[in-house]
């Protein structure tokens, strides 16, 4: 029988003034953590929390910072990025929240537009979030009026979008419809798509393996008790029947999708080298 134990993630809370609690739907956003290196970036301006906010700009520039309380606001104000008090990192609009770093909990994290390309959430100088795009050179992380939050390269290129989990999927880590975990190299894509399939796709058109439940809105979750599995609303269509606590899911550059507890492989794709 598949595990169906709950997943336990924290997503949103307040955002400005007198904001509410999100709505159940916040419940599947995705936070995306990771290890990180040193940070190198300057305070843009200060802000209170989730009482008043300051937008910083649109666009986070390589060595800048949003302290707990700043925002960034797509330029036709449609759209904030907001760095809040309890920690989380959340995109809105108006107060309805559509994507979150799940970092809540951590009060006094900030997020770092570092200059070797990652963007970083720290707390107590703890990495607990990172797009892992280091090395890279930046343009900047930019709020857009599509709604889209998007990392750009030096040639202003997209390197990475909230739509994207770069390497790893951790603990309590979520794949909602859409949402892709993509190798570093960018050659192997993992995504749980809308129409409920989970496939693994080199050069974006080619499938190398896929689980299909054919159950539009299913997500899969990276459970904290190491267990991989497929969700349509509560019930759990499919397991990787891997329970070993603290174990995480890496999409490699050579194609395996593979879950590790420590260096452990728990399971994997078999898709090295196709």
């Amino acid at each position: 029988m598949t595990s169906s134990t709950r997943i336990r993630t924290r997503v949103v809370a307040a955002v400005t003034a007198g904001a509410a609690t999100v709505t159940a739907a916040a419940a599947l956003l995705t936070p995306v953590t990771a290890s990180a290196g040193t940070t190198s970036a300057t305070a843009a301006t200060s802000a209170s929390g989730s009482a008043s906010t300051t937008a910083v700009s649109y666009l986070l520039k390589p060595g800048q910072r949003l302290l707990p309380g700043q925002l960034l606001r797509s330029p036709d104000r449609a759209y904030i990025f907001a760095m809040q008090k309890d920690g989380n990192a959340v995109v809105y609009k108006g107060r309805t929240a559509l994507w979150s770093t799940g970092t809540a909990g951590k009060p006094g994290a900030f997020l770092a537009m570092q200059t070797d390309g990652n963007v970083v959430i720290y707390h107590n100088k703890k990495a607990v979030w990172a797009t892992n795009t280091s090395p890279s050179k930046v343009f900047g992380l930019a709020m857009q009026n599509n709604g889209n939050l998007v990392l750009y390269n030096a040639a202003k290129k997209p390197i990475w979008t909230r739509y994207m989990v770069l390497t790893f999927l951790r603990p309590g880590q979520l794949l909602r419809p859409g949402i892709a975990l993509f190798s570093q190299n960018r050659r192997f894509k993992f995504i749980m798509q809308t129409d409920g399939n989970l496939v693994l796709y080199k050069a974006g058109t080619q499938r190398l393996w896929n689980y299909r439940t054919n159950r539009k809105g299913s997500f899969a979750a990276m459970q904290h008790d190491g267990n991989f599995v497929i969700y349509y609303g509560k019930q759990a269509l499919w397991s990787t029947r891997t329970n070993r606590p603290g174990s995480l899911l890496a999409m490699q550059n050579d194609g395996n999708v593979v879950i590790y507890k420590d260096k452990t492989p728990l399971w994997h794709t078999a898709t090295a080298g196709r």
